[in-house]
């Protein structure tokens, strides 16, 4: 049932992906040429919402669905590894004209030929895997 759950909330989050247009490539192309600034509010919307999520999360001390408390522990400074990460992320963003999310609500609306991204991002995760400890963090 868990599972379930899973499948229609992911199922949703891509529809809101598809009908928002942030799975359009060529929405993602005018961002890039900074045409348009419709990505940016969908970025903007869900980093605000996050950042508004996460404090809440902090301040009210919000337990899970299975009753254990929520930590979010702080992270690390690495401006070298966020950098080199950024712009790889966005180099193939760009390239690929999609990020993870809007891949596979692509996927579904039956543009097979993301199928291709699709793989050489599962690819680079292997890699990344297997480079992951020579990397700085």
């Amino acid at each position: 049932m868990k599972n379930l759950a899973f499948i229609l909330i992911g199922t949703f989050f891509g529809i809101v992906l598809y009908k928002s247009e942030a799975a359009s490539w060529f929405r993602i192309y005018e961002m890039f040429q900074f045409d348009a600034i419709h990505m940016y509010g969908i970025i903007g919307t869900a980093v605000g919402l996050g950042i508004l999520f996460v404090q809440w999360v902090k301040k009210n001390k919000i337990k899970s669905f299975q009753k254990e408390e929520i930590t979010i522990s702080p992270k690390k400074k690495t401006f070298v590894a966020n950098a080199i990460g950024g712009v790889l992320f966005g180099l193939g963003w760009a390239l690929a004209g999609a990020c993870p999310g809007p891949m596979y609500a692509l996927v579904g609306a039956g543009f097979v030929t993301i199928l291709v991204v699709v793989l050489g991002a599962l690819l680079g995760a292997f890699v990344y895997g297997l480079l992951k400890s020579k990397l700085p963090h």
